[in-house]
């Protein structure tokens, strides 16, 4: 879905007021829900989640995490609710059999790089990773969902989004309000500049690990050349941004709602779009996943990593985690 306008920021008129008497019985519904207990997992458990309805990054930073347990020598498995497929599971993905349809794009880019289960029930879904030979989990959102106990969560912001104006869904695009988010989690995590001073509303004392995207190698072959850009992200101006700076030249922008599921038709238009403007077409990772196979290779992909301010603060938190992990009989 596409995020209202008023979400974005501001009063946004009278439609939050209106929404306040729902917004008021969501967060209510959302405390009583995070205070369960959940399933212990006998291996760490890590939760890169947020505050906001969309996408923060989180995805982006459980990739991170992965890599750097791996380096570690930690077998980590991925654990996300496969938002967008249909499939409820538990199930571990196979990106040669499952597409974005049956998963969804967040599981597919997962999936890619370490063991990823679908699930729904995530206390399910962590019991069937551990019978598999889990070290450690780490969740792909989840922060509002009690399945499992977390060992350490990391509350992601989006610098240029922040918490939007600040609302519970549906007069605002706020999960929960922040403060009670930020209480269950370690540590903050800001990606990009913070644009609305979304660090003003968490708790003074509450760590925060700075960090930016940089683009992928492919970026230098798209430096000085007219790029024609489509996406269907949570923040499209994010994708936008990234291209520019990586040097390319915006000859034209299409953006469709977050996890739009894109068909032939759409990928015709857009081609002939990109092929009238003399421009290559380019998106992003999630994106190309849910492009029809039969296009993928007229598309070009610009990837992205993070970049950390101190890494070495992002890896005293996974210190203690590390020395946890079970060690195989």
């Amino acid at each position: 879905m596409r995020a209202p306008g008023f979400w974005s920021g501001g009063s946004g008129g009278i439609a939050p007021l209106l929404l306040s008497p729902i917004a008021a019985i969501y967060a209510a519904a959302t405390a009583r829900r995070v205070a369960r207990t959940g399933w212990q997992a006998p291996v760490p458990v890590i939760c890169c989640g947020n505050a906001t309805a969309g996408g923060a990054g989180k995805t982006t930073v459980a990739l991170d995490l992965g890599q750097r347990l791996a380096n570690r020598g930690v077998g980590s498995v991925f654990l996300t609710r496969g938002y967008g497929g249909r499939v409820k599971g538990p199930l571990m993905v196979d990106p040669a059999l499952h597409d974005s349809q049956a998963v969804g794009d967040e599981a597919l880019l997962l999936a890619a790089t370490r063991p990823t289960w679908v699930a729904a029930n995530r206390e399910a879904g962590g019991r069937a990773a551990v019978a598999a030979g889990a070290q450690a989990i780490i969740m792909d959102d989840g922060l509002q969902n009690p399945g499992l106990e977390k060992d350490l969560s990391l509350l992601v912001i989006d610098g240029n989004y922040g918490f939007g104006n600040g609302r519970i869904i549906p007069a605002g695009p706020l999960r929960e309000p922040v403060r009670a988010a930020a209480a269950r989690c370690r540590a903050a995590v800001l990606i990009g500049e913070d644009e609305t001073e979304a660090l003003a509303q968490l708790p003074p004392e509450m760590t925060v690990l700075r960090a930016r995207l940089v683009p992928g190698p492919e970026a230098e072959l798209l430096t000085g050349q007219p790029v024609f850009a489509f996406c269907g992200i949570a923040n499209p101006r994010k994708f936008f941004a990234t291209l520019q700076e990586a040097g390319a030249v915006l000859a034209g922008r299409v953006s469709y709602a977050d996890h739009y599921p894109f068909d032939a038709g759409d990928l015709r238009e857009l081609l002939e779009q990109a092929e009238a403007l003399r421009a290559i077409p380019v998106t992003t990772r999630k994106d190309y996943v849910r492009i029809p196979p039969a296009f993928r290779s007229r598309v070009t992909v610009l990837t992205v990593k993070l970049e950390w301010e101190d890494p070495v603060a992002l890896e005293t938190l996974l210190e203690p985690l590390a020395q946890r992990v079970p060690v195989p009989a």
